[in-house]
């Protein structure tokens, strides 16, 4: 692994950072002629906000992944900060999917 530095901070920006990757890949595999902007008033805009729960999954996915990897290393300071941003992006989530 590159990074093994063990600090809680440095997880978290980790953490805010990975999703923003997460939803590349769903905009290139699903949405790949819209640029960004196009692609995230589609997803806000659908009926029944069905890409919007996908591009969510996906992109919180990334983080997921990270986690474990940085909880199977034992580096677990980073990977508490990995799972606080994880939490806030969830909750954010589902703010939005209920009271948008």
């Amino acid at each position: 692994m590159i990074y093994k530095k063990d600090h809680f901070i440095f997880g978290f920006i980790i953490g805010l950072m990975a999703p923003f990757a997460g939803f590349a890949v769903f905009k290139y595999t699903k949405l790949g002629p819209l640029n960004y902007i196009e692609a995230l008033q589609y997803i806000f805009t659908e009926p029944g906000h069905r890409l919007l729960t996908v591009a969510i999954s996906l992109s919180l996915m990334a983080n997921a992944i990270l986690f474990t990897i940085y909880i199977n290393a034992h580096i677990d300071h980073t990977a508490k900060g990995i799972f606080a941003a994880t939490l806030i992006y969830a909750l954010t989530a589902l703010s939005i999917k209920t009271f948008g």
